[in-house]
């Protein structure tokens, strides 16, 4: 079983921590931006002790290279066509993946009541540099949105595949939570047409993008391609680092 450890606290630990203090803290609705504490990328998931790693790290020109180029292709495109979100990592946590990705992410531990409910906390949200006190204001979003996934498969996943995408907790960068607004504001947008707000944010944004698509062998189109290739020149020491998905 893949810890939750790699993104913040484990899971079962939070519900005994209390509301821990954080510094330089925003309101959410005020949408004040912060700096005190500079957003860190997740680690992936590590692979147990002596065991192989297929981990493949590349700079982030030479990762976009290795992405195939292809036409678009949305007709037919349902949401529910990938199923989320299911149980989980911890089945029997009572916590579906959108809340285990939302504990393990916390910047300050929420209280977990029955049925998941979170009260507390505090969250990074990556995107637009602020600091979410109230969980009910996250989305946890799919980095290469579920649209965008459709769109780039090089042939039609199976159901299986669908449903391990839309609930991928083996990789730190393929869920991610943030604001509601910033989700909202990206949408099902790639990178030829969306951004982040905190330009800081941008050569990892650009990163894990990628990474996510080599992740799961997806395409990208012309658009895309050359928006990464305009963001990776600003990025000369970034890496994308990813691990095939099963």
């Amino acid at each position: 079983m893949i810890s939750l450890m790699r993104r913040g606290l484990p899971a079962l630990a939070l519900a005994a921590l209390p509301l821990l203090a954080t510094t330089g803290t925003a309101d959410a609705l005020t949408g004040t931006p912060v700096d005190e504490q500079p957003f860190t990328s997740y680690a992936p998931a590590q692979p147990p002790a002596g065991a192989p790693s297929s981990r493949v790290s590349l700079a982030l020109f030479d990762a976009i290279d290795q992405l195939p180029v292809a036409d678009e292709h949305r007709e037919g495109y349902q949401r529910n066509l990938y199923k989320h979100w299911n149980r989980g990592l911890m089945p029997t946590d009572g916590c579906d993946t959108r809340r285990e990705v939302i504990l393990a992410e916390a910047v300050a531990a929420p209280t977990v009541a029955s049925g998941c409910k979170l009260t507390g906390g505090s969250w990074r949200s990556a995107y637009d540099n602020l600091v979410v006190t109230d969980a009910a204001r996250l989305d946890v979003d799919h980095f290469v949105p579920l649209a965008e996934v459709y769109d780039s498969e090089q042939t039609p996943w199976s159901p299986e595949r669908r449903e391990a995408y839309a609930n991928d907790q083996g990789s730190a960068d393929t869920l991610i939570a943030v604001s509601a607004a910033s989700n909202r504001s990206k949408s099902d947008k790639d990178p030829a047409e969306w951004m982040p707000s905190d330009g800081s944010y941008h050569c990892t944004y650009a990163a894990t993008w990628v990474g996510t698509k080599l992740r799961w062998s997806l395409a990208v189109d012309d658009a895309e391609r050359q928006a990464l290739l305009g963001t990776a020149e600003d990025c000369a020491s970034t890496n994308v680092t990813y691990e095939p998905a099963p």
